[in-house]
């Protein structure tokens, strides 16, 4: 099949010893990154663009290095959610249901153990989805027009909030405020600069790493220098007995892993839904279907097993329509998609043939990915604990001195560094009143190609609005785009009601 030849083609790609070591330091500075409560994948991979870009690394390891990370905090998430009960990250709330309980009966190790081996076995087989899926996704995509892709856009608008978001109108505003800053910029088909106000830095429009580092990493240190103390949680006061799970324990929990994968992948396809919704619909599913003797919620494996299954084969699944149609599926994957962009990469159908190493390339680093993971994950699990005790206040510097150094690497311009404090103090107030970040970076990623796209539609037909949903396919998208608008608010209190009711146990 050619899958398999060009799977093939992928390994011989992401098999040298620079693409190795990238996806070994990927994956070791993800976990860390994934550990650090708060942090999570999305901040993980925002901050590490510029050390790529200062390090000068072509495509394809690039990418290599940053789906590296990004896999690794998928799975250094669980760590201080089972040591600490503090999530690293959002889709690894689920696991302290019954994690930071096998802690405290004294099965520390053996649920870490059980959480890495859950954590491959629902990432590796969503990358196998992602390599018979994607394809066929391209066959779909290659017969859309402009009015078909601006039907796409704005379904990643109306979905990217999630079933579960808390405010459907904040995130609309935080799309408008994306959208507003993508029309920055000397307008490419009338040559009038729009909203530069005179700044002749700006006739270029704002370049959407120096948005996102701001927006994620420098937030983030804002947001630490009002809160933090600096110093780290105890973490040193659990004892991991043992470091690996029972074959018992294992075999117990297979079927749970083999449920939250497939659960967790769909979530991960569907736009928008990502590894949170993944994460918690695993679990909830794998509650009603065994918990006969209400084990779950006091340190019942299988609660580990399911969570940690479901959001990494989330995480494979939202590559899916990142790759094959362009529109980022979760958080994480709007900033990989701004990375591609920044190396003049186009991912769509045309990037499988146009650019087949780079594809196959980075498929291929995600099954190697995978299983240094779990090497790394089992016996290392010492030094990622660790990590914990690391007080804060020697990370955030850390942080903004990578941001500060990767965005001047890549511009050379102070005018640059002050657009990115800008968008930190923007990103800071944001998300102090509560407004997701990840529309306003899918604004500023999608805006031009969606405005573009409008325009080449309404020359077609001579202005007619029409033509926006005048085929099959526009329909389909224009039905999904108002059913997930409008699913939240008629399901997503239902959910987040629910999901409190589970974490209660917490």
């Amino acid at each position: 099949m050619d899958v398999f030849s060009n799977l093939a083609d992928g390994f011989a790609v992401a098999l040298t010893w620079q693409n190795l070591a990238l996806a070994l330091i990927g994956c070791f500075l993800g976990t860390i990154i994934g550990a650090l409560p708060g942090l999570g994948p999305s901040n993980g991979v925002a901050i590490l663009i510029p050390l790529a870009f200062t390090l000068g690394l072509p495509a394809t390891p690039a990418l290599i290095l940053l789906t590296s990370v990004y896999y690794g905090a998928m799975y250094g998430g669980r760590i201080s959610s089972i040591l600490l009960n503090i999530p690293g990250d959002e889709p690894a709330l689920m696991t302290t249901l019954d994690g930071y309980p096998m802690t405290k009966n004294g099965q520390a190790g053996e649920a870490l153990a059980l959480s890495g081996i859950a954590s491959f076995v629902g990432a590796f087989f969503a990358t196998w989805g992602l390599v018979f899926l994607a394809p066929q996704l391209v066959k779909v995509a290659l017969l859309f027009g402009p009015a078909e892709y601006f039907a796409l856009f704005t379904l990643a608008f109306a979905t990217l909030g999630g079933i579960a978001a808390r405010n459907q109108a904040k995130a609309v505003i935080a799309a408008a405020l994306g959208l507003g800053i993508a029309m920055i910029g000397v307008d490419h088909q009338t040559g009038v600069p729009r909203l530069t106000f005179g700044e002749i830095h700006l006739y270029e429009g704002i370049h959407f790493l120096v948005a996102i580092v701001g927006l994620f990493a420098i937030s983030e240190v804002l947001l630490f220098l009002e809160h933090a103390n600096g110093e780290a949680p105890e973490a040193g006061t659990t004892r991991l007995n043992r470091i690996t799970a029972p074959l018992s324990m294992v075999a117990r929990t297979a079927g749970s892993m083999a449920r939250s994968t497939i659960l967790g992948f769909v979530a991960g396809v569907l736009p928008g839904a990502g590894a949170s919704l993944g994460s918690f619909v695993a679990y909830t599913f794998e509650k009603r279907l065994k918990d006969k003797e209400g084990t779950f919620g006091k340190g019942d494996p299988r609660g580990v097993a399911a969570p940690e299954a479901g959001n990494n084969a989330a995480a494979g699944g939202a590559l899916v329509p990142m790759l094959a149609l362009g529109v980022p599926g979760s958080g994480t994957t709007a900033v990989l998609l701004a990375m591609l962009m920044a190396l003049n990469i186009t991912p769509g159908p045309l990037l499988f043939t146009q650019q087949p190493d780079v594809v196959w390339g980075l498929i291929a680093a995600l099954f190697i990915g995978n299983v240094m993971l779990l090497l790394l994950n089992v016996p290392m699990v010492g030094i990622f604990v660790r990590v914990l005790q690391v007080p804060t206040k020697y990370l955030m510097p850390a942080v903004a001195m990578v941001s500060f150094v990767g965005i001047y690497g890549l511009s050379g311009s102070t005018f640059d560094l002050l657009v990115m404090i800008a968008f930190g103090v923007m990103g800071y107030l944001l998300r102090k009143l509560d407004v997701p970040l990840v529309p306003v970076i899918l604004g500023i990623l999608l805006g031009n190609e969606m405005e573009k796209n409008l325009r080449r539609a309404l020359t077609i037909s001579d202005g007619d609005l029409s033509i926006l949903w005048g085929s099959p396919i526009a329909i389909g998208i224009w039905l999904l785009a108002i059913l997930g608008f409008i699913a939240p608010l008629l399901f997503g209190r239902l959910i987040r009601r629910k999901k409190a009711e589970v974490t209660v146990a917490r």
